[in-house]
């Protein structure tokens, strides 16, 4: 009933926030996920309508700092590799771009609570209790969504080798 009656409101918060359809789909059903997992706090003496929009606001806005953050990961890592790419042949810079390209395109397809964990430890080299408390998770949840997030890498990373391949 609040999916039918609210998701038009939601979707068009989050579509002004993510400026891509599918994207803004994507956060309306996190929200009402998120929705989901805070109706207990919900204060009954308070406006619902205004209590979900700052609920999605906020949802919004953190997920904002997260894609700035992965942004600027992301930005220090292609410029490492920039770095390599000075003291390789042409022929190996666009292989490297094209390499860098495919692995950030398939980023893409992880949950942004299994990417960032991958990030945090793969690029940016952090030990696994360091993102524990980053992301104030217990470690055998930040190990799993590690190996899980390599391991879909890995499977995407195989399905896009297989396509360029003519398989």
């Amino acid at each position: 009933m609040l999916v039918d009656a609210y998701s038009k409101k939601v979707f068009n918060i989050a579509y002004q926030f993510a400026g891509s359809y599918e994207e803004a789909e994507d956060l309306t059903q996190d929200i009402f996920f998120k929705l989901y997992n805070s109706i207990d706090k919900y204060d009954f003496e308070r406006n619902f309508t205004a209590w979900l929009l700052t609920l999605a606001r906020n949802y919004l806005i953190d997920q904002y700092r997260k894609t700035k953050w992965e942004k600027k990961t992301r930005d220090a890592f292609d410029e490492r590799l920039l770095q390599a790419d000075s003291r390789s042949s042409p022929e190996e810079n666009v292989l490297t771009q094209e390499t860098k390209k495919i692995v950030w395109e398939s980023f893409n397809h992880l949950s942004s609570e299994i990417r960032m964990a991958v990030i945090l430890r793969d690029i940016q080299g952090k030990k696994y209790e360091e993102i524990a408390e980053i992301m104030d998770l217990p470690l055998g949840t930040v190990k799993s969504r590690v190996n899980r997030g390599r391991l879909q890498l890995a499977k995407v990373l195989k399905e896009k080798r297989e396509k360029s391949n003519g398989m």
